[in-house]
């Protein structure tokens, strides 16, 4: 296994993760690490739908802290998508297990790092909490930080014409239909530097129109959100966020710059308790749907507010230097 300089640069390190082909074929994921040498304490960041990692001054807080930085590409999504891929797609959820376990593998047993923090974004929250929910008891995650997860459905135009039994019966039958969605541009434009936002990223691999939704994607997504509504059984602690606000509009609103243009916010923190038994929600006010990329103050809140959270409650992961 070797690590290779990232499409982020020096002191970003990237290395593909062979994974178990699918009916498209070759199927790999990619995990980014920036390492702080001599550190026993590592956070894994996994990404949102259409979404790769790219914020940097997410790694710069941890790193600053004493972490090794590591991120997640999952399969077909940024770095680990290929030509023969349907971008984005997936049977089901559970699949990620492969590359979240030899992330966590990497990380812990070659690295050497013995406390390990995950940070799952949106679609990565969801993803991360149902598999820190099927590894409870094996004593791979000491602390779960989930900014905006995906617990439950906007309802997308889907779901409300065809129904959810009726998403999930086209799913089986036909994965990779594509299904409408009103997947906002304005949102990403309200982050691009080249538009009206203030971030630098690829729009190649983040795009503003997004990719097309497929039948078995939502359909997982569906089955995943069922769970959380059944409750799931974490055993690390919890940091959930959301914004204190949503906005629903697919036009150009000022407020996109202020609220969650995604999700609702107000879902999100309602279904946080079902996560697990140690569960903080933190509601922060003009925060947009990824948390790191709000404005100066809201921003500020989410690193204080996570650092709060490490120092009380992840054994061995305060938010002090090594």
């Amino acid at each position: 296994m070797e690590f290779r300089t990232d499409i982020l640069g020096d002191p970003y390190e990237a290395v593909e993760l062979p994974l178990s082909p699918d009916e498209e074929g070759a199927v790999s994921a990619t995990l980014v690490r920036r390492l702080v040498p001599g550190s026993e304490k590592a956070v894994l960041y996994v990404h949102g739908y259409v979404d790769y990692f790219f914020q940097t001054h997410l790694a710069d807080h941890f790193t600053a802290a004493g972490y090794s930085f590591y991120a997640l590409d999952l399969r077909k999504y940024g770095r680990s998508l290929r030509p023969h891929h349907s971008p984005n797609f997936i049977r089901d959820l559970a699949a990620y297990d492969e590359e979240l376990d030899e992330a966590a593998r990497i990380i812990r047993e070659l690295d050497g790092h013995r406390t390990l923090v995950v940070n799952g974004h949106s679609t990565g929250g969801l993803v991360t909490a149902l598999w820190a929910n099927r590894r409870a008891g094996r004593g791979i995650v000491d602390g779960l930080f989930l900014n905006s997860p995906f617990l439950s459905m906007p309802a997308a135009p889907a779901v409300r014409t065809l129904g959810a039994p009726a998403v999930e019966a086209i799913g089986r039958l036909s994965a990779t239909r594509k299904l409408p969605t009103t997947l906002n541009p304005h949102y990403v434009h309200s982050l691009h530097r080249k538009h009206r936002g203030a971030w630098e990223f690829d729009l190649t691999l983040k795009p503003a129109e997004g990719f097309p939704l497929y039948a078995g994607w939502l359909a997982a997504i569906q089955r995943g959100h069922r769970q959380v509504r059944r409750g799931l059984a974490v055993d690390c602690p919890i940091l959930l966020m959301s914004s204190t606000n949503s906005i629903a509009t697919t036009k150009w609103h000022p407020a996109l710059h202020s609220a969650d243009a995604v999700l609702r916010a107000d879902d999100i923190a309602a279904l946080g308790p079902r996560l697990g038994r140690h569960v903080t929600v933190v509601r922060i006010e003009g925060g947009v749907h990824d948390l790191v990329l709000s404005g100066e103050q809201a921003r500020d809140q989410v690193f204080a507010e996570l650092d709060r959270w490490l120092g009380a409650y992840v054994p061995g992961a305060g938010a002090g230097a090594e």
